[in-house]
């Protein structure tokens, strides 16, 4: 994301601030919902579902300007030529897959953590697939690790319930900062 914001910079400053200001909005988003589901195990709609709107306009309008200006290029082609469309497509996924691993094992996941799959989806469809897959695969490998070490430090056992939200948060964040644009 930061290669993208510097890429943007010269090609596109309206679309450099638009997604600046999806980033600064991500940062507190996710420093507010890491302290939530920590204390509480809860994802509030309150905060989640107002992700929607900011990163639902914010980004595809980026894609939008920076196709208009010819710095999308490096974004890979836009699904079905269409600008931002990657974005919305990354939403939906990402909370397809999220309801359909709640949907096999309801005590698994809680439907914020659904909720909240398809916002990331929606930063991460923004810099494409690949991030996608990395981000997912990354909060499932944090989570999992973090589970290994409640469980070896015996803080919690196999029932125990570990909030998923920040892994997610922390999986999508790395994706987008560690994997270049």
């Amino acid at each position: 994301m930061i290669r993208r914001l510097a890429e943007l910079w010269t090609a596109s400053p309206f679309g450099f601030w638009l997604v600046l200001l999806a980033c600064l909005f991500f940062l507190v988003m996710a420093a507010r919902l890491t302290v939530i589901d920590i204390r509480s195990h809860l994802l509030p709609n309150r905060i989640v579902f107002p992700s929607y709107g900011v990163a639902g306009v914010l980004l595809p309008g980026a894609a939008v300007v920076a196709a208009i200006g010819g710095a999308d290029r490096d974004l890979g082609a836009p699904l079905f030529g269409v600008p931002g469309l990657n974005v919305l497509a990354g939403g939906a996924a990402l909370w397809l897959f999220y309801f359909l691993l709640r949907t096999v094992y309801p005590p698994g996941m809680g439907f914020g953590d659904v909720k909240l799959a398809g916002v990331l989806g929606l930063y991460l469809g923004y810099l494409g697939w690949g991030h996608v897959f990395a981000g997912t695969f990354a909060a499932f490998l944090l989570g999992g690790l973090w589970g290994l070490v409640v469980l070896v430090a015996r803080r919690a056992n196999l029932g125990s319930a570990i909030p998923f939200g920040p892994f997610m948060l922390a999986g999508a964040a790395a994706a987008m900062v560690v994997l270049p644009a």
